[in-house]
């Protein structure tokens, strides 16, 4: 795997190092880190079937920040899972044409919303006054659910993906753009450029991002929208979908899609 930037050796500053590698996942799309010290945990969202199949076939698996996995059917029985979100013990997932709400202390699935007129939700970002925003793919489209009801809240965004909520914005992966979408609905493109349809996003400092292509490219995003590869495993089809952070440690977590797994990494400044 590939772990180069893609300018010039001199103009690296950031790598990913391997912290560790698990196998046996089915099918992962989205790693969501969340908790504190001896309480923390990975979710990971395993489609196991098609991604974009009802056929009851996929879950929710649980994984320690060392890469054991805990209970592997935490939850069960949904269709075809990806973007994770938790606000006030609940846990949304984007599962096709809807975002389950699951109870984080049992795994109980609590309810289905549906989302009217989506085809492939993917991705799913929460706002701090509860507001469950989620992409769909396939029709352009970022949705919000308030109060267990679903509206469409923005479109015609190429290629809705990877989703992220920081202050009084909404951070979009939109096909080969970074976008920032203010309150009144202005978009800022932050970076554009990737060589391929972004997946995850993640911010780790003051406007600056690590963003991963699902064909297999990572890349670091700097403040001023320059582009740093971290990794390209094209070549060896390793895909790099939804990635998961974990500030206080610098660790990436990416699922890597077909290959049934997923893969820690440290982020580092390069000479550090």
């Amino acid at each position: 795997m590939t772990a180069i930037s893609a300018h010039a050796a001199t103009e690296a500053s950031h790598q990913l190092e391997q912290v560790w590698f698990t196998e046996g996942l089915r099918t992962p799309e989205s790693v969501l880190v969340h908790g504190s010290g001896d309480a923390k945990i990975l979710f990971v969202s395993e489609i196991e079937g098609q991604g974009a199949d009802a056929d009851g076939k996929g879950g929710v698996a649980k994984m320690s920040p060392d890469g054991k996995i805990l209970n592997q059917d935490w939850v069960r029985g949904l269709n075809a899972p990806k973007g994770l979100g938790i606000f006030n013990d609940k846990l949304y997932v984007a599962d096709l044409t809807e975002v389950v709400e699951i109870a984080l202390d049992s795994g109980k699935i609590l309810r289905k919303i549906a989302v009217a007129d989506s085809v492939f939700l993917n991705d799913i970002a929460i706002s701090t006054q509860g507001e469950v925003f989620v992409s769909d793919t396939r029709t352009n489209k970022v949705h919000r659910i308030v109060d267990g009801k679903a509206e469409l809240w923005l479109d015609n965004v190429t290629s809705a993906n990877g989703l992220k909520v920081i202050d009084d914005q909404l951070i979009i992966g939109a096909g080969e753009q970074l976008l920032s979408v203010d309150r009144e609905k202005n978009i800022t493109v932050l970076a554009k450029g990737f060589a391929s349809g972004i997946d995850g996003v993640e911010p780790v400092a003051d406007g600056e991002f690590v963003v991963t292509c699902w064909v297999g490219l990572v890349y670091y995003v700097h403040a001023d929208g320059r582009l740093e590869q971290l990794i390209d495993s094209r070549e060896e089809k390793i895909n790099t979908a939804d990635l998961g952070y974990d500030p206080d440690t610098g660790i990436v977590y990416i699922p890597n899609f077909f290959k049934d797994s997923v893969t820690a990494y440290r982020l580092v400044k390069s000479g550090s």
